[in-house]
């Protein structure tokens, strides 16, 4: 009997060589362990299929290979023609209904037909030139890398097995799967005292991340796909992993992006922060959170120059009795936003998405009423924007000839010549730069300047509307060319802005600011509120109606020249909705909003169904992603997602008015609907004494 033995770890029957396992062999951020050929980014660019066929819904004989409709690729159609009566394949069925056979001969051909990816081939052939290349970047973007599939690691990271499992099955669980499979972990008495403190470690983080409302998160997702709330609670979760001690931490709104169902937990988190000794700060709006606080500083009494000061200091109930909190005269029941005396039954017509199966959607079918306000609803996680985003929107524009990128995986959308578009309000910033602000983006500031043109000392200067711009050359400061500041390099370190010291900050020209309409100069408008603004120009209806607009959505405490960089995204969202209140009149828009409460008092929220109720009476239809129950109740038609997050979501638990989505015993949102529609908006504050209201 001979025996082999060897200093490396070998095996003596294939003589595969496996490497030395250390941690940088198991991190796609190091060279030694990221995959040779997507260099640890689990992407490449390729040929991507679903910008070759973007609209399965279409026949071959219709057209559904883009990239042979053209004038001098369009023979390969005939090519097809003759191959499909051979195969028998159909060619006047909708692609996605092609069997997977059919579907095969079509991408990879047969060896007499190539097929598209060998029709691709054929054109890389030719890639030295310009036209072809710029041919093929319409066709490719970023897929799963056909070596590590995704996992980023070398080949041989992935022989290392523990539980059964290699760390890319693992990296690929959901926070909740990863969080029962360790707990669940069986290993020996020896494994486990070599790694009883690193499995510990790693049990008690998942456990943190459960407990910010993170459990539908794969442990390999992206950061650059988080959300603001999620990175936040990530954020909250290495805090709590840290375990520090007289540390004070700040949080802006955590309950953003959170189902109500999720936010007893988040409190949970944040009050063990507090019982360890640390101090927690939060900035917030949420009915719980403002509840469970041990002290509350309430800022106004309104926003913008008319706030600033604290009306109010103490606990919860000592907020019920304050005269002067707008935030207390909610939670008394004084003020309220009224549940709807009847909902919309809309104008008949539907958006139908068939077979949607992007990420966790488990190929399901959405059927969306048009002509009222709609509401997609569901717990973290469970595919909401995803189905907007993602398949909805996309498919929309994509119809309406507007769209180039990939679409979410769907079978057939059906309603969309029922709209004549999309606008997707989010809270993006409306301009990259301080010279965009609310008045230009609104047109206001062209009225404004037309009426300092109109004045007798502008006439007698010959100065134009133009000269009042501080975007172009005439009127404006040439030192800072109207910026109002001067960005001064400090080489190494970041760039200063100084005041300008020509036009001390104001942005024009000294002759120009001696031009006055009722005894303000343009810097002086520029400063003024928006309210302040309509009464200014009261007498000029090119100024008024935009302004109008701006008041009406709760903005009326802005200045007209407030830079669009120092927006909120609340504030942004709400510019852009005064914009879309005031254009495409006589048109059927489907406006889709994405948690557009966000930052949002009661009171704002209230302004904001105001805005709405404006839009679905200009003959238009609404959808909204929301977890706001305030919202929600307002609603005409909710679709409710879920009944979890990520691989346990995904599926349309419930649809209807709130009323009937509040009687599914399944639905975690109609749960907490329930409360709200029988109780009313005060439902909580009711189990305090009579007394305690003031």
């Amino acid at each position: 009997m001979i025996y082999t033995f060897s200093r490396q770890l070998m095996c003596p029957k294939c003589g595969i060589t496996f490497l030395e396992p250390h941690p940088r062999l198991f991190s796609f951020n190091n060279p030694f362990g990221a995959c040779p050929r997507c260099r640890g980014f689990g992407d490449v660019i390729e040929i991507d299929l679903d910008l070759v066929i973007p609209d399965k819904s279409k026949s071959l004989r219709q057209g559904a290979i883009e990239p042979w409709n053209t004038p001098s690729n369009c023979y390969y159609y005939e090519w097809l023609e003759e191959v499909a009566a051979t195969y028998n394949m159909p060619m006047d069925v909708p692609f996605y209904a092609l069997s997977q056979e059919h579907q095969n001969l079509v991408i990879n051909g047969d060896g007499s037909f190539p097929g598209v990816r060998g029709f691709f081939e054929h054109l890389e052939e030719k890639i030295y030139k310009v036209g072809v290349r710029v041919f093929l970047s319409r066709f490719r973007g970023y897929v799963s890398c056909p070596e590590c599939h995704g996992t980023r690691l070398r080949p041989e990271a992935l022989y290392v097995q523990v539980g059964g499992l290699n760390i890319g099955q693992i990296n690929r669980m959901t926070v909740k799967e990863a969080f029962d499979f360790f707990n669940n972990l069986s290993i020996t008495p020896y494994e486990e005292a070599v790694v009883h403190q690193v499995l510990t470690e790693i049990r008690f983080r998942l456990r943190y991340l459960l407990d910010v409302g993170l459990g539908y998160l794969t442990l390999d997702r992206r950061s650059a796909t988080l959300s603001g709330g999620e990175a936040q609670r990530i954020n909250l979760a290495t805090a709590l992993g840290a375990k520090l001690a007289g540390s004070l931490y700040i949080l802006d709104e955590p309950t953003v992006g959170l189902h109500p169902r999720d936010t007893h937990r988040l409190l949970h988190v944040l009050q063990m922060l507090r019982d360890i000794g640390n101090t927690v700060i939060v900035v917030e709006h949420d009915r719980e959170m403002i509840e469970n606080a041990d002290y509350i500083l309430d800022l106004g009494p309104a926003a913008g120059v008319h706030g600033g000061e604290i009306v109010f200091q103490g606990n919860f109930q000592q907020l019920l009795r304050s005269c002067h909190s707008i935030t207390g005269s909610y939670f008394r029941g004084e003020k309220e936003i009224p549940i709807p005396s009847q909902r919309r039954k809309g104008n008949g017509h539907f958006l139908h998405l068939r077979g949607v199966r992007e990420h966790n959607l488990k190929n399901i079918n959405v059927k969306i009423p048009l002509g009222l306000f709609c509401a997609i609803t569901g717990v973290s996680g469970s595919g909401k924007s995803t189905l907007v985003h993602d398949v909805l929107y996309a498919a929309i524009k994509r119809k309406k000839n507007q769209w180039k990128r990939r679409v979410g995986e769907h079978d057939i959308l059906i309603g969309d010549e029922y709209i004549d578009d999309a606008i997707l309000v989010d809270q993006s910033p409306i301009g990259r730069t301080p010279r965009s602000n609310p008045a230009t983006y609104l047109k206001a500031f062209d009225g404004i300047r037309k009426v300092f043109a109109e004045t007798r000392v502008a006439k007698m200067r010959g100065y134009k509307p133009g000269t009042f711009s501080f975007n172009v050359k005439g009127g404006r400061c040439e030192m800072c060319e109207g910026a109002g500041v001067v960005q001064v390099e400090m080489q190494f370190l970041a760039d200063v802005a100084l005041i300008c010291e020509a036009c001390n900050g104001k942005r024009f020209k000294k002759s120009v600011l001696e031009v006055k309409y009722k005894g303000k100069n343009i810097d002086e408008v520029l400063n003024m509120t928006i309210a302040e603004a309509l009464t200014f120009f009261k007498d000029v209806p090119s100024v008024v109606r935009p302004l109008r607009l701006l008041d009406e959505v709760g903005l009326g405490y802005m200045k007209l020249g407030q830079p669009a960089t120092t927006l909120s995204g609340g504030e942004a969202q709400r510019v852009k909705l005064a914009a879309h209140l005031a254009e495409r009149r006589g048109k059927h828009i489907l406006y889709i909003f994405d948690e557009p409460t966000t930052g949002l008092h009661l009171d704002d929220i209230s302004k904001l169904l105001q805005s709405f109720e404006r839009l679905l009476r200009a003959g238009n239809s609404i959808l909204v992603i929301e977890h706001n129950l305030d919202l929600l109740k307002c609603a005409d038609y909710i679709i409710d997602l879920g009944p979890e997050g990520g691989e346990e979501g995904g599926w349309v638990v419930a649809t209807g008015t709130p009323e009937e989505v509040a009687q599914n015993p399944n639905s975690h949102t109609g749960r907490f609907l329930r409360e709200y529609l029988h109780h009313g908006i005060d439902s909580k504050v009711s189990v305090f004494p009579a007394k305690n209201y003031g």
